[in-house]
């Protein structure tokens, strides 16, 4: 992505949907985190939007190095931005005003999750890091691997992984994701931070040419379930979003088994799901231990996985520069086009049997990873076998949820006492359920 590119967008700063009226109805949570505090600082004159993107450009300056999260940096654009910003007059009614934020190089300068940012008054530092085609569950690209604030020794997961460790490291307060089949959830779970795909329509899905046919949403990573709720309200044009409210007393299922047979769970993934659960019970949530079908959903998936980025691979001036893994990937994809595996009533059954389970209950809970990320490599020079076994072994669990359609979101739960690095739980609801699974990931940060 061209950095020019982005001062070429005429920005709708004072579009109507995206100037947030002050809540009517007081938050059951306080918004907290960095990017509201942030926020609140600018609108109230204490700090100025271009003290604020020099801090955060200082910091990526200093530490992205560390962790390579960030494959284009804007610093003359950002501060010149922040000027800019400076100068409005309507500075107060910005709920992103000033908020340093990173955006997945996969999306389009002119796409409306962008605008709407920018038009919120986020100052956008740079774009980061994933693997071609946004296609692995690993970030490198080039050479160049995106390491896990937590330990650089392990990747900080895909394909989103250099939104993730950007918000991890503390480079940037919220983040924008793309998740075809756990791309936000994923290096979420794998950093330590919340991350959250909204349902099919809540935020513009345009990805590349073909929005991996349907799989994939526009979310966000941050640091704190309200900061993140402030982010994903104004990619929806929803300020309500942004209102945290404790939800109701929920029907919750606790599912830990593997949705393979051929796929062991580490039991500390686990553990954090049942947690989780527990957390949930003590809130007074009615809570009970299920087994959730996943039949048919592991082949559906897989026969998508390789077929979602066909037409954005066709739109490449260069194809044959791609790794060996993933020029396989997409001839393996063509063939499974070519004989019409993919087919609707595949999700239409699995959709169907998910609304019959999700009658009685509300959100069900599973562990985001069945195993900590893998390590560092360059996993773009390893053959398309070893990759595509290492994604299914750490990551089987978030592909379901993109298959439908529906709202999930990973909530860190501490640490893995052996890797070091964080443990996360997966929550679910029925499409429309971003408000309830945004209320019930704030009670349950309040108790992790």
């Amino acid at each position: 992505m061209h950095d020019d590119l982005y001062d070429e967008v005429t920005l709708p700063w004072d579009a109507d949907e995206l100037c947030f009226e002050r809540p009517r109805v007081k938050p059951a949570f306080p918004l907290v985190g960095p990017a509201c505090t942030t926020a609140a600082r600018v609108r109230a004159g204490v700090i100025s939007p271009v003290d604020v993107a020099v801090d955060a450009l200082t910091r990526i300056g200093t530490e992205n190095r560390k962790i390579n999260a960030f494959a284009c940096v804007r610093a003359e654009h950002a501060r010149a931005e922040a000027a800019a910003l400076g100068q409005r007059v309507d500075l107060d009614v910005l709920p992103l005003a000033g908020v340093p934020v990173a955006v997945k190089q996969n999306v389009a300068v002119d796409h409306p999750v962008v605008t709407r940012l920018r038009a919120a008054g986020a100052i956008v530092v740079g774009t980061t890091a994933m693997p071609e085609l946004g296609l692995w569950g690993t970030t490198d690209s080039n050479g160049v691997i995106t390491r896990n604030p937590h330990d650089v020794g392990r990747s900080a997961g895909g394909s989103s992984g250099g939104s993730a460790a950007a918000v991890a490291a503390g480079l940037v307060p919220i983040a924008h994701g793309t998740d075809g089949l756990g791309s936000i959830r994923v290096p979420a779970a794998a950093c330590g931070v919340f991350g959250i795909k909204p349902g099919r329509s809540v935020v513009p899905a345009e990805i590349g040419t073909s929005s991996w046919d349907g799989l994939a949403e526009n979310g966000i990573f941050a640091s704190t379930v309200s900061d993140a709720a402030l982010g994903l309200s104004v990619l929806a044009g929803r300020p309500d979003l942004a209102e945290l409210h404790q939800p109701r007393t929920l029907r919750i299922g606790v599912a830990v088994a593997s949705p393979s047979r051929w796929i062991h769970v580490d039991r500390h993934w686990t553990a954090a799901a049942r947690i989780a659960g527990a957390h949930a019970a003590a809130l007074g949530h009615h809570v009970e231990p299920i087994e959730l079908s996943y039949e048919g959903t592991m082949a559906a998936m897989l026969l998508r996985w390789t077929t979602a980025t066909l037409d954005d691979a066709d739109a490449l001036t260069e194809p044959d520069r791609l790794p060996e893994r993933t020029r396989k990937h997409l001839t393996i994809g063509r063939v499974i086009r070519a004989l019409h595996l993919v087919r609707p009533k595949q999700l239409d059954r699995i959709e169907s049997r998910l609304l019959d389970f999700f009658e009685n209950f509300d959100v069900v809970i599973t562990p985001t990873l069945a195993a900590s990320p893998p390590r560092a490599r360059q996993w773009a020079t390893r053959g398309w076998a070893a990759n595509v076994v290492s994604c299914l072994r750490y990551a089987p669990f978030t592909g379901l949820w993109n298959l439908v359609g529906w709202p999930a979101a990973s909530l860190p739960m501490g640490t893995h006492p052996h890797a070091h690095t964080p443990l996360a739980a997966q929550l679910i609801g029925q499409p429309g359920s971003e408000a309830t699974l945004l209320g019930l990931a704030a009670q349950l940060e309040l108790l992790n």
